[in-house]
C-alpha cells in the first residue's frame, strides 16, 4: 500500500504546475511520510453545491492549482455541453493565499476551451461577482474564496448565468465532467486571451446599491466597521459615502486584507473573540451600531450597545437581524416573497403573514433561497441577507449593511434603537429565541455516527417538551428536496440537526417561542426562553452522543 501511495504522489508531482506545492510534495515523498501522504491522496475533494472548499496543499484532497485546473476544465466541458460554446465566464477572487493564482488558472482553462473569460480587476467582495454575472450577461461565474473558513483554507464557488449558486443536478453533472478529466496535460491553458475588467463593473454595482435605500430616508446612524481582514472595506466605504451616511470608524487592526487573519482564530464574526477589537473601537467612538463583514463580505454581522447584558456591546443573532430587516422592508411597503432557510427563525413567517406577503422556507443555503419565486427578501441565520435580489441574487453583506444602517437611522430619529424594535416584534408575534449547538470535529465519521444514533434511537422529548413530530429530511418534506438532516417539532419549540455543508461541523439549530402579553413581561419571557434553550442543548447533546 505504501508503494502505491508513493506512486500516486509521484504521478501527481509530475503534473503539478505550482512550484510551492511541488516542493511540499517532494519533501513528503523524500521523507516517506505515509501518514501525511495518505491524508492527501486517499480520495479527492468532492465538488458539490458549495463547489470546492478545503485546506491548501498538495494532492487531490487539498485545494491547489492542479485541483482548480481540473475543476475549471470540468466546468468548461459542462458549459459547452449546455450549448455555451463561446459564452462568457466571469471570475472573481478574494485576498486569500493562492486566490489570484486560482482565478488566473480558471481564466486560462476557459479560454483554452473556447469560452470567453473575464477576471475582476482585484480582490473584491463575492457580491460584486454575483452582480457581474447578470450585469455582463455571463453564462457562469466563479468566485475563488473560502469565505469565513480558517486561514489555511481556500475554495471555489460556482454560479450559473442566473447569478445564483449551482443546485442539483448541475453540481453532479459538473462533478462528472471533472472526474472525466484524464490528465492536466490534456487541458489547454494559454497564457493570454482573457480580459481583465476595469472598475466599470464595480461602479455599476455601487450604483445599484442606491436602490436598496428609500429616497430621503434618514442617514444619521454612526457605525464602527470591521472587514475582518477581508476585502469589504473599500467597497463598503464607497457605498456608505454614496448613501450619505457618516463615514464608519474603522477597526484599523482588521481593516486591510491579510490572508493570515492575524487577530482572529477564525475570521467569522460569529466566533468567540472575533468581534473584541470592534467592541474596543466602539467604546472609544460611541457609535449607534457595529457592522462587520466576513472576509469575502457576503455576510453582515451587527452589534449593538446593550446595558442589560453582561457586556456593554453584544452581537445580534442572525435571526434577530433577519427579523429587523424584514420589519423595516414591511414598514417601507415592500411587496413580494419573503424567503428563509428551514434552520432560520419562524418569526419571518409571522411578520410576512401579518403583512399579507408570501413566505417560503427552503433548504439551507442561498442557492435555494435565491430561487424562491417572486423573491423580495431572503435571509438565513448564518448572517446572510439578500435585500436586493434584482441586483444580487445571493447574500450580500454590503447592501445588508446599508439597509440595517438606514433602519438604525430611522429609529434614531424617533429616539429608539434596534433593540426597541426587537422588543416590539416580540410583543407583537411572541418572543422567538434561537440558539445553536455546533460541534467541530477532526474525524468526519463522528458526525455520521451522531446522525445514525439520532435516527436509530430518536429522542421522544427535549427539555421536558414532548416531540410531536420528527421529519427525516433525507426523505424530502413539504416539497423540499432531500437533504441530510432531522427536524423535531415540539410544543413551542423546534430543533433541526444537520451536518454543515462547508465545515467539519455538526450543527443543531434551536428555536423556542414564548408568548408575551406586554413589554413588562419581556424579562420573564427571556429568562424562560434562555432556560429552555440551555436544557434543549443538554438533552440533544446527550441524545446525539456529542
Amino acid at each position: 500500500m505504501h508503494d502505491e501511495l508513493i506512486a500516486q504522489a509521484q504521478a501527481w508531482l509530475t503534473e503539478d504546475p505550482d512550484p510551492d506545492t511541488r516542493t511540499e510534495l517532494a519533501r513528503l515523498i523524500d521523507a516517506q511520510d505515509h501518514t501525511e501522504l495518505a491524508a492527501r491522496f486517499t480520495g479527492t475533494l468532492q465538488f458539490g453545491t458549495a463547489g470546492l472548499r478545503g485546506e491548501l496543499g498538495a494532492g487531490p484532497m487539498r485545494m491547489n492549482r492542479s485541483v482548480v485546473i481540473r475543476a475549471a476544465a470540468g466546468l468548461a466541458a459542462y458549459l459547452r455541453k449546455q450549448g455555451h460554446d463561446d459564452g462568457l465566464v466571469v471570475i472573481g477572487y478574494d485576498a486569500r493565499h493562492k486566490s489570484h493564482d486560482f482565478a488566473l488558472d480558471t481564466a486560462a482553462v476557459m479560454t483554452g476551451a473556447g469560452l470567453r473569460a473575464a477576471v475582476l480587476p482585484r480582490p473584491l467582495p463575492t457580491p460584486v461577482l454575483a452582480f457581474a454575472i447578470r450585469h455582463l450577461g455571463a453564462v457562469a461565474g466563479v468566485e475563488v474564496t473560502a469565505s469565513h473558513n480558517p486561514p489555511r483554507d481556500n475554495g471555489y464557488k460556482v454560479y450559473l448565468g442566473d447569478g445564483s449558486q449551482i443546485v442539483p443536478p448541475a453540481d453532479a453533472d459538473i462533478a462528472a465532467e471533472i472526474a472525466a478529466v484524464p490528465s492536466l496535460t490534456t487541458v489547454p491553458r494559454p497564457t493570454h486571451g482573457w480580459d481583465t475588467l476595469d472598475d466599470s463593473v464595480l461602479d455599476a454595482y455601487l450604483t445599484r446599491t442606491d436602490a436598496v435605500l428609500a429616497k430621503d430616508s434618514p442617514r444619521t446612524a454612526r457605525t464602527v466597521y470591521t472587514a475582518m481582514h477581508g476585502v469589504g472595506k473599500d467597497v463598503l466605504l464607497a457605498a456608505f459615502a454614496r448613501a450619505g451616511f457618516p463615514a464608519p470608524a474603522l477597526v484599523t487592526e482588521q481593516a486591510d486584507p491579510d490572508p493570515d487573519f492575524p487577530t482572529v482564530a477564525f475570521p467569522n464574526p460569529e466566533e468567540p473573540g472575533a468581534m473584541d477589537l470592534a467592541f474596543a473601537t466602539a467604546r472609544e467612538t460611541a457609535p449607534d451600531l457595529i457592522i462587520a463583514n466576513d472576509p469575502d463580505a457576503d455576510r453582515c454581522a451587527v452589534a449593538v450597545q446593550d446595558d442589560d447584558s453582561d457586556s456593554d456591546w453584544r452581537m445580534l443573532r442572525g435571526d434577530e437581524v433577519g427579523a429587523l430587516l424584514a420589519a423595516h422592508l414591511v414598514h417601507r411597503g415592500a411587496t413580494g416573497t419573503f424567503a428563509e432557510s428551514i434552520v432560520s427563525s419562524s418569526l419571518l413567517g409571522r411578520i410576512a403573514e401579518k403583512a399579507g406577503l408570501p413566505h417560503v422556507e427552503t433548504l439551507t443555503g442561498f442557492k435555494w433561497i435565491a430561487r424562491a419565486e417572486g423573491l423580495r427578501y431572503g435571509y438565513e441565520e448564518a448572517l446572510g441577507y439578500c435585500v436586493d435580489p434584482d441586483g444580487v441574487r445571493d447574500k450580500d453583506g454590503i447592501t445588508a449593511a446599508l439597509l440595517i444602517t438606514e433602519l438604525a437611522s430611522r429609529l434614531k430619529s424617533e429616539g429608539r434603537t434596534l433593540l426597541d424594535l426587537l422588543d416590539d416584534l416580540a410583543v407583537e408575534h411572541g418572543l422567538h429565541a434561537t440558539d445553536q449547538l455546533s460541534v467541530r470535529v477532526e474525524d468526519l465519521s463522528l458526525i455520521a455516527a451522531a446522525m445514525h444514533r439520532l435516527r436509530e434511537q430518536p429522542p421522544t422529548e427535549l427539555a421536558g417538551l414532548p416531540i410531536t413530530r420528527t421529519d427525516d429530511l433525507t426523505q424530502g418534506t413539504e416539497g423540499l428536496p432531500p437533504t441530510d438532516g432531522l427536524r423535531y417539532t415540539l410544543d413551542g419549540a423546534r430543533v433541526i440537526v444537520r451536518p454543515s455543508g462547508t465545515e467539519p461541523k455538526l450543527k443543531c439549530y434551536l428555536e423556542v417561542v414564548v408568548p408575551v402579553a406586554s413589554h413588562a413581561d419581556l424579562p420573564t419571557a427571556r429568562a424562560k426562553a434562555t432556560a429552555l434553550l440551555e436544557s434543549i442543548k443538554r438533552d440533544l447533546s446527550t441524545a446525539a452522543g456529542i
